[in-house]
């Protein structure tokens, strides 16, 4: 590989019987919290010399760099907000004031999906994209791909999107053989790479691996569980840790689904599902310090059974893009906090996120939480809806209207019923209520690999 970099692990031949891809996975937490503590100094060692931006920002909370020895520290820390980042990146284009490493040192670059006309660009240093490749493989490794695997990659392969060629990195680093179509190629390619190559496992978005399996009867003449897959991994959207989206993979492809949850702001992947299929562990402690937000009480909140909150991340060993406390959007629920896999890190699935959330009448509620209970009344509805948010901000104090797909063949002179059953299934389950209008099968658009849009601002066609 360019810039002296590894392009596979060299003893990724070894791992295939492995328990874990690194022992990090299941350390002891008190042995992990003297490794980030101590990576944790490093880093902030390294910001004080490399970074004008959190010299900047720690100078005017009145913190020193110095301060910050143990992860209670962290508290004394300002939090970092994706809006100034993007204020970062517009006055120092295109990296931003937060580019803590010189341009020549940088040999990749990725873009998050901007939502205000721009994307994210980040800036990678040899050894932040082999962090990230060692990262993306302990995650697959817990999803259940072994070195030796071919593996079939249906997400998007564009560059700048880090399911595309950042996972192919992180997969070749593993030893896996990258089956390098994309969803970009088409279902067709990608079913009939599928038949070729018979991967053991498929990667991709939740609903677009769904969309393959249904598609495949037409395009190959068998159904897609014929196909020799034991694996779909899925991440990049809702739905993989909604049980219904699971148990329709899982039939469609005669295969085992595991989750996994990441970004482009700290790695391509950092939280990934064991075979217990019970939440998705943290496994990369010793890369990405999280904390555990109240968004309510404004509180860090200890990692225990039952507990919800924001995720707060600080990246430990970064060079050219580091973030300290950055407020993530994504909403979780810790699962539980031991396994039987053994790895150590918490199990979550992830509810929400807080720039999704919408307060009707004082109750909060999650987009993807609507979407569950709409896709458990399949075949009544097509399992898809959109929220009209024709309103301020996030808060309403009226009804919110939600447009649901009717299921294939329903008589349109029976939405009344199904309209108050929906009703009533979400004020019984959520604590909201909603206005629901019923619209003809495939209405929307299928949902790729992209991040599902389940918000609209506004609906033409309401009576």
């Amino acid at each position: 590989m360019q810039f002296g970099m590894r392009f596979r692990r060299e003893d990724a031949a070894d791992k295939v019987n492995d328990r874990f891809w690194h022992a990090i996975e299941g350390t002891p937490l008190d042995e992990v919290r003297r490794i980030q503590e101590e990576r944790l100094r490093d880093q902030m060692t390294y910001l004080k010399a490399n970074s004008t931006f959190y010299q900047e920002k720690f100078a005017k909370a009145g913190v020193e760099f110095d301060d910050i020895r143990t992860i209670e520290d962290l508290q004394k820390l300002p939090y970092t907000y994706k809006t100034e980042i993007r204020e970062s990146l517009a006055a120092d284009p295109p990296f931003g004031k937060h580019r803590a490493a010189p341009m020549y040192e940088i040999i990749q670059m990725q873009a998050s999906s901007g939502t205000t006309g721009s994307p994210s660009y980040v800036a990678l240093t040899e050894s932040d994209a082999e962090m990230w490749h060692e990262m993306t493989a302990r995650c697959f490794f817990a999803n259940g791909v072994r070195p030796g695997d071919m593996v079939l990659h249906a997400f998007s392969l564009a560059k700048g999107f880090v399911g595309g060629i950042p996972v192919m990195q992180g997969l070749q680093y593993m030893g896996t053989i990258d089956v390098p179509v994309g969803a970009d190629g088409g279902a067709e390619r990608l079913l009939r790479a599928c038949a070729d190559t018979r991967p053991r496992c498929i990667v991709g978005a939740p609903n677009f691996v769904l969309h393959l399996a249904e598609k495949a009867p037409e395009v190959l003449g068998c159904k897609a569980d014929e196909l020799g897959v034991e694996r779909v991994i899925v991440g990049g959207e809702p739905g993989g840790g909604i049980p219904s989206i699971r148990a329709k993979i899982e039939k469609a492809w005669g295969a085992k689904c595991t989750e996994m949850l990441g970004g482009t702001d700290l790695g391509v992947t950092y939280w990934a599902e064991c075979d217990a299929q019970s939440g998705m562990h943290m496994v990369n402690m010793d890369y990405v310090l999280t904390e555990l937000l109240d968004p309510e009480s404004g509180r860090i909140i200890p990692w225990k059974k039952g507990a919800e909150g924001e995720m707060v991340y600080t990246a430990l060993g970064r060079q050219a893009s580091p973030l300290v406390r950055f407020r993530s959007g994504d909403y979780i629920e810790v699962i539980d906090t031991e396994c039987s896999c053994g790895r150590t890190g918490p199990k979550i699935r992830c509810t929400g996120r807080t720039d999704d959330m919408l307060i009707v009448r004082g109750a909060n509620v999650f987009p993807s939480a609507i979407n569950s209970l709409i896709i458990e009344m399949v075949p009544e509805t097509n399992g898809v809806m959109r929220i009209v948010a024709d309103f301020e901000g996030h808060t309403t104090q009226g009804a919110l209207t939600v447009i649901v797909e009717r299921g294939p063949g329903r008589d349109p002179a029976d939405d009344g019923a199904l309209k108050k059953k929906i009703e009533q299934r979400l004020r019984d389950a959520l604590v909201f209520k909603a206005d629901v209008h019923l619209v003809a099968p495939d209405t929307f658009e299928k949902p790729g690999a992209a991040k599902v849009a389940f918000v609209l601002r506004e609906y033409p066609d309401l009576p």
